[in-house]
């Protein structure tokens, strides 16, 4: 689940403009991606560690800080630099942007703006972030497939994929860059995301045709794909010749009024919704909105238990939260979901990257020219799955 990356977002090992874009959709550029960009509270100073790191998990370690810059547009000339970076990034109000002005922290034309001061139309400006402290995550992950070129991950519950959400060094891509900084094939790079706490399959790839190719194929299944394996009819329905992807979720126990084999199509579409905290954010959209994204996702009742319903999901297309928002928007959000209510609605308070519910990534579909499809699964996840009265849940 979760939005699948452009096809030349890696073309460039440090092009941030291209991963900026893909992060919210904004005009972004690189530095915007990081943590504040995607919303979070400023961290907790290094003292504050109210939880030992579990073990085989990398430390909560501070970065080296970060430069968030952006360019006055039209619409923004005239305002003063507080009430444009309170606007922008709404983690914080306009007195904490004051503070960080005076603190010398807010540059204007590669200079320091001591004070508030009104902004025109092409100003360059940068937030000079101090460091700050990235909380730990786990540090190894299980290889599910290595050709030298397509790498499969089975991603672990807690790590991010990509710079988000209070992460910079901290997530899976900064790991593979330093595992695999002197291959001589290059760095394997994600081709689509995962939400952090989302488990299990993540692709990667190292040559930019291949990741092209894959991040098409992912992203859409409607569409005629053509890349480095060669063009192919991706069909639509149940995406059988496409990248179809399988999950396993626990969801709200009940809900769906299914008799466990029974399917369930759900056609949401999925778009952009007011959110007090972040703008917008992915919700379950109307049919008549233009702007919203046709999605599909085909859902299974494998069991049901006192306090919960495992549920299989199928889908070939990459939306964002999209098996969160389908589930709940068929009236049966993720058990746990922090984020999403019972019709695909958000909660005001919450956050997409707040954790609780359980969602496994289980297999991959790749449909290959002219050989067998190439079938990728993850093996059995222990731990993550339960109800109480200690009955075991695996994927």
């Amino acid at each position: 689940m979760g939005m699948d990356l452009p096809p030349d977002i890696f073309t460039k090992t440090n092009d941030p403009a291209k991963l900026g874009r893909f992060c919210h959709g904004f005009a972004m550029e690189w530095s915007q991606i990081t943590p504040l960009s995607c919303h979070a509270l400023p961290a907790a100073p290094v003292s504050a560690a109210p939880f030992p790191t579990p073990p085989g998990w990398r430390p909560a370690a501070l970065n080296d800080g970060w430069i968030y810059r952006d360019r006055v547009e039209r619409f923004a000339e005239g305002q003063l630099a507080s009430c444009f970076y309170a606007r922008r990034y709404r983690h914080s109000g306009r007195k904490t942007w004051q503070q960080r002005l005076a603190g010398g922290e807010i540059w204007r034309q590669e200079q320091p703006l001591q004070a508030d001061a009104v902004l025109a139309r092409g100003d360059r400006l940068a937030w000079h972030r101090p460091p700050w402290l990235e909380p730990a995550i786990p540090g190894s992950w299980e290889t599910v497939f290595d050709d030298g070129d397509l790498l499969a991950v089975d991603k672990p519950s807690g790590l991010p994929v990509m710079p988000a959400g209070g992460f910079l060094e901290h997530t899976l891509m900064r790991l593979l860059e330093r595992q695999h900084a002197n291959d001589t094939a290059g760095v394997p790079r994600p081709v689509h995301r995962l939400g952090r706490f989302t488990s299990g399959l993540l692709l990667c790839a190292r040559r930019p045709a291949s990741r092209a190719w894959l991040s098409a194929l992912l992203r859409e299944s409607t569409s005629l794909v053509a890349g480095s394996h060669g063009a192919m009819d991706v069909a639509s329905g149940a995406g059988k010749s496409g990248g179809r992807k399988i999950y396993r979720a626990l969801l709200a126990p009940g809900a769906l009024g299914l008799q466990v084999g029974e399917e369930l199509e759900i056609t949401t579409p999925i778009a952009r919704q007011p959110h007090p905290r972040l703008g917008t954010l992915w919700a379950a959209g109307s049919p008549d909105d233009p702007a919203a994204l046709a999605a599909r996702s085909q859902l299974t009742l494998l069991e049901r238990r006192r306090d919960a319903d495992l549920v299989e999901v199928a889908i070939s297309s990459g939306r964002p939260h999209q098996i969160r928002i389908h589930c709940a928007a068929a009236g049966a959000p993720l058990l746990g979901d922090p984020l999403y209510l019972p019709g695909g609605d958000a909660l005001p308070a919450a956050l997409p990257g707040d954790g609780g519910y359980r969602l496994h990534a289980r297999s991959v579909e790749l449909p290959r020219p002219n050989e067998p499809a190439l079938m990728l699964a993850t093996a059995a996840a222990p731990g993550l799955w339960w109800a109480r009265d200690a009955e075991r849940w695996e994927p």
